[in-house]
């Protein structure tokens, strides 16, 4: 795959899932936190009445404006993603037994993964995009949440719905809607379309 040498690429985000979808894609980038208060932000735009849509676009604008402050000539990848079932937000679990808690509230329902991308250059916001993915877990028995948490253990506290797709968390889902990436963090397909677009990816 042809990529431009410039501008250089840069994700603002230590997610390793995040980081291993790029690489699997053949792009060359580096990968840098951002480190900007989620909680609070979230806190705010609950309180203001914000949709999720635009509060995970709020999220990933202040991680790319974070990075590209600082890398002016960088093109900076911004992602956030919540999670919302029935009109809650859900954060990451602190340990096992929130985790615990949160797959219970999930059991048997729908939930949506609002997963927002965009690019950054300096100052200027060139383009951003909006995923959601649907999953309906199933009616699992206690016993297999059980088993499921003791297997997985403090890699849940790692991800918004505590569980991980790409591995055991698979089998507590009857139907998944959406692109695969997407779920995991980084809507990929409409990025490396816009890369294409803005010449950065062979066409």
């Amino acid at each position: 795959m042809m990529q431009a040498d410039f501008p250089r690429v840069v994700l603002a985000s230590a997610s390793a899932t995040r980081n291993a979808l790029l690489t699997a894609a053949g792009l060359r980038f580096e990968a840098q936190a951002a480190h900007i208060d989620e909680a609070g932000v979230k806190q705010s735009a609950l309180a203001c009445g914000m949709s999720a849509p635009d509060a995970a676009i709020l999220l990933a604008d202040l991680k790319a404006k974070r990075i590209a402050r600082r890398d002016s000539d960088a093109l900076v990848v911004g992602c956030d993603q919540l999670l919302v079932c029935e009109g809650r937000w859900f954060d990451k679990p602190e340990n096992l037994a929130e985790a615990r808690d949160h797959l219970l509230a999930l059991r048997g329902r729908t939930h949506t993964l609002v997963t927002a991308v965009l690019c950054q250059r300096g100052d200027q916001r060139l383009w951003h995009h909006v995923a959601q993915p649907r999953l309906t877990m199933r009616d699992f028995s206690d016993a297999f949440l059980d088993a499921y948490l003791a297997a997985e253990g403090d890699a849940l506290t790692t991800t918004v719905g505590a569980y991980r797709l790409e591995g055991l968390g698979i089998h507590l889902f009857d139907r998944v809607e959406g692109e695969h990436a997407a779920i995991l963090g980084l809507p990929l397909l409409p990025l490396l379309g816009y890369l294409r677009q803005y010449g950065m990816v062979g066409t």
